[in-house]
């Protein structure tokens, strides 16, 4: 892959990371017109019609073993229990702590998953940032500053949820080894749409209250936050590498936090731009993530 390339992929993979941030801003707005599996269903339809032709275009293949289609049944149901508790959170409490706290928290919670069962092999170092990314969690959440009261919300639980429920999915997806994890993705929403239906009610949907507000941000996150994003993302992984495509992540949260202050006004507090920064850093350490690579010196 060429320079030139590269540095295309680069600022797609910088626009990617924006539009998962952006999303718990369109959230947020979204929780103001429509319920969370309404979200649910609008979300991942959308997506998957829209990942046909992108999945037409890289020449992937629709069909599925019956191995992948169980482990996207499985993954579908801890999808929907993912989405239903980033939802209340967000709509509940800010966008900007729930991007900041969630997505910090879920590859620490993923490092500690895959260690208890025996996946990881925790170093000493590992020890240092798993106190290093409490702190943070606990800097984010405020606990120096605030009484329990305000500490023990029930935003903040569905927020926790959410960043345990996530890791779960990633452990389950990947056992998916059978298939492109593009046209895993896109069955998965489908499930995850026709699972959402069963806890709908269409004749409550207030449409004539949808405005150019709601499209906008219904927009955002289809298109943009998940078709765009997740394309980009999975293609990222096949040209750059992994490990390139990981240090990209770090943007999220600080993404959540400049769209939230930005698009909802919300009170960006120093404890969240600390303790975010805390748990990044400690998510560095445990996964052994370099930012950048030093250059070879040619002799």
């Amino acid at each position: 892959m060429t320079d030139s390339n590269k540095n295309i992929f680069y600022i797609l993979m910088f626009f990617a990371m924006i539009g998962w941030g952006g999303s718990w801003v369109n959230v947020k707005v979204l929780s103001s017109y429509i319920n969370e599996y309404d979200v649910m269903f609008f979300r991942y339809v959308i997506t998957a019609i829209t990942m046909i032709p992108i999945m037409l275009v890289l020449r992937k293949k629709f069909t599925i073993d019956k191995k992948s289609f169980f482990l996207v049944v499985v993954t579908s149901i801890i999808l929907v229990a993912y989405m239903k508790y980033f939802f209340l959170g967000t709509k509940l409490g800010t966008a900007s702590l729930g991007g900041a706290f969630v997505t910090t928290l879920i590859p620490i919670n993923t490092f500690l998953i895959l260690a208890l069962f025996g996946s990881k092999k925790i170093e000493k170092k590992d020890y240092f940032a798993l106190l290093l990314g409490a702190i943070g969690v606990l800097t984010m959440l405020n606990v120096w500053g605030a009484n329990f009261d305000e500490i023990f919300v029930v935003h903040n639980l569905y927020f926790i949820l959410a960043s345990i429920l996530w890791p779960l999915l990633t452990i389950v997806s990947s056992k998916a080894t059978n298939i492109s994890p593009i046209v895993f993705t896109f069955y998965m929403y489908i499930v995850t749409s026709l699972m959402s239906m069963f806890f709908m009610d269409f004749s409550t949907i207030a449409y004539e209250k949808f405005d150019y507000i709601f499209y906008i941000n219904l927009f955002a996150i289809t298109i943009f936050a998940s078709t765009f994003a997740n394309t980009i993302f999975f293609l990222g992984i096949e040209k750059l590498g992994a490990a390139n495509v990981s240090s990209f992540i770090f943007l999220v949260p600080f993404a959540a936090i400049t769209l939230s202050a930005i698009f909802l006004k919300e009170n960006i507090t120093i404890s969240i731009i600390i303790g975010t920064i805390m748990t990044i850093i400690a998510v560095k350490i445990l996964n052994n993530i370099k930012l950048y690579k030093k250059k070879k010196i040619e002799q």
